[in-house]
């Protein structure tokens, strides 16, 4: 009897176990099958389209419409292209990588505008860290002299733009060209550049945020006084509205800020547009937020992907930087997990071969509304790539 008994025991614990292996499987199928997909996406993209012309979006006829290298966002589809041959170690993404970053060389040298770090750090940065192409760093570096040419030391930031109505444009974005030049000031560049960025990163926190940090999009500077002059909105709904993807920029660079400088005051920063976000009553269930968190016709406004790209990025970085950070990861978690849905993944072969649906430019422009983006599919990857290495998940299965 006892042997009987002994055996249930033995098969009951084996069962127990397979189904606790099952269950972790299960658990992970949606990140897998997610990545499956959005790898052969990739792949297809990267064999269609032919070095310095890559996929940014949809036009309204249905076209592709393409970025060169002039364009903020060309840096995106060959750090895209980077990701996909991380998760997959298929050489043939890694050479399609190399020729789609090596044809946006020239942007080294680039001074009329401040993107820099989306078009060469995206492309450029993940080829030297997946590489190290010594060729990749000097790129990068000279690069970093380009982008610190349009710094005002009497304003104390990096001018954004060359056009419009603002005597001296800083947009939010521009807190993730940050992360270029730190790394750049890390690692051989000039030690100016991590001065920049601390001098930037606090003229933003000074004059972009709300008390209740949302951020405004657009603020514009006297060049002689370093005074502000105005605080106003260019993509999002209103001047007094929070854009959802200015949210997602100010919660990546104040996060990578603190990582660098361990400067309090950047996490404080981080941790409150962080909790604007989580605790956002116009929060959809899935996390994905409307395109402008002010939107006037909620529930029915456009969602954007990229918003919650960026901000799921962030916030993984994030959770790994305060004491008790599960709450940020779980956020992100729900964030990719939706994200990964068909409603936002793209079976490969449709979608005009981008990997997420339903991302928003710029909705007062009447310009990519709805539609896939470059930095969407970018930066949903990135926060992937991160998750894998925070659960200690080896990206292929």
């Amino acid at each position: 009897m006892n042997r009987v008994f002994k055996s249930l025991v033995a098969v009951s614990a084996l069962l127990l176990t397979w189904g606790c292996q099952t269950k972790k499987e299960d658990n992970n199928a949606w990140f897998y099958r997610a990545l499956d997909k959005s790898v052969a996406q990739v792949k297809l993209a990267a064999n269609q389209y032919q070095p310095g012309a890559n996929p940014r979006s949809i036009e309204p006829d249905g076209s592709v419409r393409i970025a060169g290298i002039k364009d903020w966002t060309c840096g995106f589809f060959p750090g895209t292209v980077w990701y996909a041959y991380e998760i997959s170690k298929d050489k043939e993404l890694a050479t399609k990588a190399e020729k789609l970053t090596e044809a946006l060389e020239p942007i080294k040298n680039f001074t009329h505008t401040h993107d820099l770090g989306f078009m060469l750090y995206c492309s450029f940065g993940n080829g030297y860290r997946l590489t190290k192409n010594e060729k990749y760093k000097e790129v990068i570096l000279k690069g970093c002299e380009s982008l610190s040419s349009r710094f005002n030391p009497n304003v104390g930031a990096i001018r954004s733009w060359d056009f419009g109505p603002w005597q001296y444009p800083v947009i939010v974005d521009n807190m993730m060209n940050l992360e270029m030049l730190m790394w750049a000031s890390n690692n051989g560049g000039d030690k100016k550049f991590r001065d920049i960025c601390v001098s930037h990163a606090n003229k933003t926190i000074n004059n972009h945020f709300r008390e209740d940090y949302s951020s405004y999009h657009v603020v514009s500077y006297d060049t002689i006084t370093g005074k502000m002059i105005s605080q106003g909105t260019y993509q999002g709904y209103a001047d007094e509205s929070a854009w959802s993807r200015g949210q997602g920029w100010g919660l990546y660079g104040y996060t990578y800020m603190y990582s660098q400088t361990k400067d309090p005051k950047y996490l404080e920063q981080a941790k409150h547009i962080a909790k604007f976000i989580m605790s956002h009553p116009r929060t959809p269930k899935d996390k994905v937020p409307y395109w402008d968190y002010d939107a006037p016709n909620i529930p029915d406004a456009p969602r954007d992907a990229s918003a919650a790209g960026v901000i799921a990025s962030a916030l993984l970085d994030l959770s790994q930087l305060v004491e008790d950070g599960q709450n940020y990861f779980d956020y992100a978690e729900d964030m990719l997990k939706s994200l990964s849905t068909e409603q936002y993944l793209a079976e490969p072969g449709t979608n005009a071969l981008f990997v997420l649906k339903h991302s928003v430019g710029a909705l007062p422009k009447s310009s990519e509304i709805d539609v896939p983006l470059n930095y969407a599919d970018y930066y949903y990857l990135d926060a992937m790539v991160k998750y894998a290495k925070l659960k200690n998940m080896p990206l292929k299965k």
